[in-house]
């Protein structure tokens, strides 16, 4: 195994992504601000858009717990899965530094069992592997694991870990997964691993995709229009909490006007809204804004795709 470290290390060394700003960095903070951001999106994406600017904001975990949600979800805007700022911002609230202990960061809200390993490895050098999905599938292309159970998994990934050097290991592990054991042409003849792996043969067979259909669910979204001024509400269920955004009714009023739809995919639904203008001659609801005042309101990518359907009627009006 020893002769596997320094393959994977020397392969590090050359080829991996030294430049990523939270693996040049100590503090747990953004660490986990970033093991956060990377869940469902890509390194580009958190990159180019995000990792900075939330961090400008936010410099610290007490800054980030001191703020309000509505500033932290704005600073979300655009990158999906909110429930991931709610849980940062709760985690904040409860405490101004993570605990080392693997077991007290997964008491934390929204830390699960890899976050809390990712944390423990890169910001405290703990001797611990992580297994996000690129591990995971050199995990089961090296042990030819074609549906492997999670505690299957971690007792491999226990087993391969470089406890000497934890750091370079699993960033080198994400790397590897990224680059070269891709999903689809894995390029087995330059992977350091390569010598261990028992799937090379036919690596595409680890592990087995499960098919899934995704169901396709339609909302009539009324935007509700008095003196120049937009009707949203704050939601407060568990999808989407803490956003604002348009009413969905069962059936629009009579006197709503059709404007079009627009579509957005999830990752378990597909959503398929129409959208209808509806003025109103006396205030019906509590919450109005002007287009300016709807910029500084933290909204989701479905409503802001409603916006510019608006923005779209207003202009073939004029």
């Amino acid at each position: 195994m020893q002769k596997i470290h320094r393959k994977i290390h020397a392969w590090y060394q050359s080829c991996g992504r030294h430049t990523l700003p939270w693996r040049n960095t100590d503090d747990p903070y953004y660490i986990y601000l970033s093991e956060v951001m990377l869940q469902q999106t890509q390194v580009k994406t958190v990159l180019d858009r995000y990792y900075f600017p939330f961090i400008e904001r936010f410099p610290t975990l007490k800054a980030l717990g001191e703020a309000k949600l509505d500033e932290v979800l704005k600073m979300w805007e655009g990158l999906g899965y909110y429930n991931r700022a709610r849980n940062l911002h709760s985690t904040a609230a409860l405490v101004s530094e993570l605990p080392r202990e693997i077991d007290a960061l997964i008491q934390l809200p929204g830390i699960g069992k890899n976050t809390a390993h990712a944390v423990a490895a890169f910001a405290f050098r703990q001797p611990v592997p992580i297994m996000e999905a690129n591990v995971k599938r050199i995990l089961c292309r090296l042990y030819r694991l074609e549906t492997p159970k999670e505690k299957e998994l971690w007792e491999y990934a226990y087993r391969l870990v470089d406890r000497e050097n934890p750091f370079d290991y699993n960033q080198a592990m994400m790397d590897i997964g990224a680059t070269i054991c891709l999903p689809k042409n894995a390029q087995c003849d330059l992977c350091p691993l390569e010598s261990i792996c028992q799937g090379k043969v036919a690596p595409q067979r680890y592990p087995i995709k499960k098919k899934r259909t995704v169901p396709t669910r339609e909302q009539h979204i009324v935007i509700h229009s008095y003196d120049g001024r937009l009707a949203l509400s704050q939601r407060s269920g568990k999808f989407l909490h803490g956003l604002w955004g348009f009413e969905s009714m069962e059936v629009p009023p009579c006197a709503a006007e059709y404007l079009g739809e627009v579509s957005h995919i999830y990752t378990h639904f597909k959503l398929n809204c129409k959208v209808y203008l509806y003025y109103e001659s006396a205030p019906e609801k509590t919450d109005y804004f002007t287009p300016d005042e709807i910029r500084e309101l933290a909204i989701s990518k479905v409503d802001e795709k409603i916006l510019k359907v608006l923005d779209r009627e207003v202009e073939r009006l004029w």
